[in-house]
């Protein structure tokens, strides 16, 4: 059954304490209004504001070094894993209703559901 996928995102992952003035930091260098501060009222991650035709920003406050990463929407996540993992990428762990990979060049990225409906341009269909 075919499936569809596109970028979705653009995660800034800040190993920070708090993560407001990094917030702030992002959206006046990026010319992006914050859309949400706090998107799941934990503090862990924020949303700055974008077209329907640009990637999602978001901040998220991580454990690890700080770091840039993608992810990948889909309508179809573990078909969308199994096809990145015939292209050599491996699962790394099941995170909720997600997936994190790494690239044969040992990138990290995200294989996440669908975030906006509908997808919008630059979809991929794969069958």
């Amino acid at each position: 059954m075919p499936h569809h996928s596109r970028l979705c995102a653009l995660v800034l992952d800040c190993e920070v304490e708090d993560l407001g003035p990094h917030v702030e930091f992002w959206s006046k260098a990026l010319g992006k209004r914050v859309e949400r501060a706090d998107e799941d009222g934990d503090g862990r991650y924020a949303r700055l504001q974008t077209a329907d035709d640009e990637p999602i920003i978001l901040l998220q406050k991580v454990s690890h070094p700080s770091r840039v990463h993608l992810d990948i929407e889909t309508d179809d996540v573990e078909a969308e894993v199994r096809r990145l993992e015939t292209l050599g990428a491996r699962r790394v762990r099941n995170v909720h209703t997600w997936v994190v990979m790494e690239a044969p060049s040992g990138h990290r990225f995200c294989v996440v559901r669908q975030q906006r409906k509908p997808f919008g341009p630059h979809l991929n269909r794969w069958d």
